[in-house]
């Protein structure tokens, strides 16, 4: 019976898909004052210290090998 279960088991196949995710991390950077680390983390300085939750995920293209 074993062996006939297996046979009905439906073959799968894999897929790949361009997506687009968006999520809110969490930076860090050192500075003395707000405006000084405003000024920094928009100038691309400082690390993220907290990956942060998935927020949007929008599927742009999904092909089968």
């Amino acid at each position: 019976m074993a062996v006939a279960a297996l046979k009905l088991k439906p073959k799968l196949k894999t897929f790949h898909a361009t997506v687009l995710v968006t999520r809110v991390e969490e930076w860090c950077v050192e500075a003395s004052s707000v405006e000084e680390a405003r000024e920094l983390l928009d100038s691309g300085a400082g690390y993220r210290c907290h990956l942060g939750d998935c927020v949007h995920i929008d599927v742009e293209s999904l092909e089968t090998e």
